[in-house]
């Protein structure tokens, strides 16, 4: 008991010194360069410590449940030998943690609201709601098959650079043809995918994969699912917005 609650303040301690250069950032700015006091010191101090307690559990939580859960189902699905199931699999993790990302959710509707200022869709809250949703299918679909990519890539060991090398270049292309209206909201949508659910699962998924496979090195093969599911968000997006405007 004694060394469970050791480590637990270890940990806590751990995430405090993460956060300590941003503290000393906001501070030192606060001070000496705004030169203004905290509006509610209290309220701050009290926010700071609900952010700490936040950190902790979920990195407590990455640690105990999602990394070892994300890991294991890689390792059964190999085990099965079906490559296809391995696909559908990395395909459903990818859609489902990016459809519920709480970051692409509030993006999305922003970018909604944006688009009917523009008159580029009806003022309506119905109008709104159906940009804001499909905008969030189309993210979700080209995650799902990004991941689905990614796992095909690990499994024939292939090098991760030439398919960022290759995808960073139609993304530049298209962004020449794109309406200016999506292309920041392509952009943000390739960034709002490397969030807090979507993160722990598929690097897990990743990691875990390349360790079961004979020949692939976790290092080397087990990462850069991130990466390329944050790239063809703006493909996609991009697209999307040319068939919308």
């Amino acid at each position: 008991m004694i060394s469970f609650l050791l480590n637990l303040v270890k940990n806590l301690f751990s995430v405090f010194l993460n956060i300590l250069p941003l503290l000393v950032v906001v501070t030192a700015f606060q001070l000496f360069v705004i030169k203004q006091p905290f509006y509610d010191l209290a309220a701050t101090i009290s926010g700071l410590i609900f952010v700490l307690v936040g950190l902790f559990l979920f990195i407590q939580g990455l640690e105990i449940g999602l990394f070892p859960l994300g890991e294991k189902m890689a390792f059964q699905f190999s085990e099965k030998g079906n490559i296809w199931w391995l696909l559908i699999f990395g395909f459903a993790i990818g859609f489902s943690t990016t459809i519920a990302e709480p970051a692409l959710i509030a993006v999305a509707r922003k970018a909604g609201e944006i688009a009917a200022e523009a008159n580029a869709i009806p003022h309506t809250n119905e109008s709104i709601t159906s940009y804001a949703f499909w905008l969030r299918v189309t993210v979700a679909l080209s995650v799902g098959s990004a991941i689905s990519v990614g796992v095909f890539r690990i499994v024939k060991g292939w090098p991760i650079q030439w398919f960022i090398i290759i995808g960073y270049i139609f993304v530049v292309i298209l962004t020449a043809f794109a309406p200016k209206e999506i292309v920041g909201i392509a952009y943000d949508s390739g960034g709002v995918t490397t969030s807090t659910i979507t993160v722990p699962l598929v690097a897990a998924l990743g990691v875990g994969l390349a360790t079961c496979i004979r020949g692939r090195s976790p290092i080397v093969d087990g990462f850069g699912l991130i990466a390329f599911a944050s790239l063809t968000p703006m493909f996609f997006v991009m697209l999307y917005g040319i068939i919308i405007y």
